[in-house]
């Protein structure tokens, strides 16, 4: 897949509990190189929108959908996406059913996801959220290496709970298509090696890695919200992927 797009637009997805403002960081790192950035908070994840906890998974598609035809509208004819941990599942429904307006998807330490499988598909109907756990029971899911006391204040305070029905709803993917869109996996919380091991041996995180045919690896040790811990590094990556899907 090939563009004449000399500075494709960067839309930037954060995982659980996030809002447009984790990527406040990298951002300003990106514009300071010329880079077109279009950080977004999916639908649920809008503290003031009172209708919060019933948005869906397939309302967070149509936002990221909505993202790319405002690109494009503002004269873009290159979009990357950026998709950090949770926001997998949105943006790996995006990559099924269009590929073709996607030139690269970056993840970071992420990857797509399986079709069939939900964040949380026992959680009770009776859910109505899912707040942002304590974070030494976060740490046993989602390494926090690197993250300061005031990073994670700052992470706590301006947390959102995820929706119910985001975290019940079961991916549905029907286009093999989406193995050919150009990939990055930024590998913060385990290595590129562990990735590939992983994915050969079918583990259902990284099962579908397995399949993309144009794939690379990147590490980038720190935990598991790099965009905290090492935004410098991290923007210069999501750059360098940037620039790899005009060639």
């Amino acid at each position: 897949m090939t563009t004449n797009t000399k500075n494709p637009t960067i839309i930037l997805i954060a995982g659980y509990w996030l809002g447009a403002w984790a990527w406040d960081e990298v951002c300003g790192h990106l514009t300071a190189a010329g880079r077109r950035t279009l950080p977004l908070t999916l639908p649920g994840l809008d503290a003031s929108d009172p209708r919060r906890a019933s948005r869906t998974l397939d309302d967070q598609v149509a936002a990221v959908e909505q993202a790319i035809a405002e690109a494009s509208a503002a004269g873009a004819d290159s979009v990357v996406i950026v998709a950090h941990s949770g926001a997998n599942a949105p943006v790996s429904l995006v990559l099924d059913r269009d590929p073709g307006r996607v030139s690269r998807v970056v993840w970071v330490d992420s990857g797509p996801v399986t079709s069939g499988t939900a964040f949380a598909p026992d959680a009770p109907a009776e859910l109505v959220e899912l707040p942002l756990p304590p974070f030494d029971e976060l740490a046993e899911h989602a390494s926090i290496d690197g993250l300061t006391a005031e990073m994670l204040e700052r992470f706590r305070e301006r947390a959102v709970p995820e929706p119910g029905p985001v975290v019940r709803q079961r991916v549905e993917l029907t286009d093999e298509a989406r193995w050919a869109v150009p990939t990055t996996l930024v590998c913060t919380s385990i290595s590129s090696a562990q990735v590939r091991e992983l994915a050969d041996g079918g583990h259902p995180l990284f099962a579908e890695v397995a399949n993309l045919s144009d794939v690379e690896l990147i590490d980038l040790p720190t935990g598991h919200w790099p965009m905290w811990s090492r935004p410098d590094a991290l923007a210069g990556i999501i750059a360098d992927a940037a620039s790899s899907s005009m060639e």
